[in-house]
């Protein structure tokens, strides 16, 4: 049966399985992205990205993280953070970077991990779909909004690794 299907509409909850490395919280998340027809338009007009929105209201928006627990593999950990908290379903592509990053909130430490996540499906229902709002916007609007220094970082990279590689494919027709 495909991920997909067997979607709980209940999010994980607990910190029972989470992963720590060195007292850090290890969290997983992804850049949901998607390219428009891009024929004749350059990466920027063609990319967009899914943020959204902080469970704490005034939080702004983001792209969706969470802890990586104990029980799957870092890449299912990213698909199923997306799934949970923007719906979308789609292939986890090779890893962006790592981070260190204190929380907002309190004075604990986290080690992030971020992907980009080419959505594939958009779902109509999804576990956070009453606490969250979804929001396809462009590259420089996603930076605009997002409020994590290294969400932004991350979102650099996702963008010139997609025209390093959308110049590769030009320059090898």
């Amino acid at each position: 049966m495909e991920l997909k299907n067997m979607v709980a509409m209940v999010a994980r909850t607990g910190r029972q399985l989470q992963r720590y490395n060195k007292g850090h919280r290890q969290i997983v998340g992804c850049i949901p992205y998607r390219i428009k027809s891009n024929k004749g338009k350059n990466l920027e007009d063609s990319l967009e990205v899914l943020v959204i929105s902080a469970q704490r209201k005034g939080k702004g928006m983001l792209f969706p993280k969470g802890g990586w627990e104990s029980d799957e593999s870092i890449k299912e950990a990213a698909l199923r953070e997306s799934i949970e908290e923007a719906g979308v379903f789609g292939t986890v592509e090779r890893i962006l970077g790592k981070w260190l990053f204190k929380s907002k909130s309190n004075e604990n430490y986290y080690e992030g991990f971020m992907f980009p996540l080419l959505v594939k499906e958009q779902l109509d229902f999804w576990p956070e779909k009453d606490i969250r709002q979804r929001i396809w916007v462009s590259v420089p609007k996603a930076k605009e909004v997002c409020q994590q220094p290294w969400m932004k970082e991350a979102l650099d990279l996702l963008v010139n690794r997609l025209e390093s590689s959308q110049t590769i494919e030009e320059e090898s027709v």
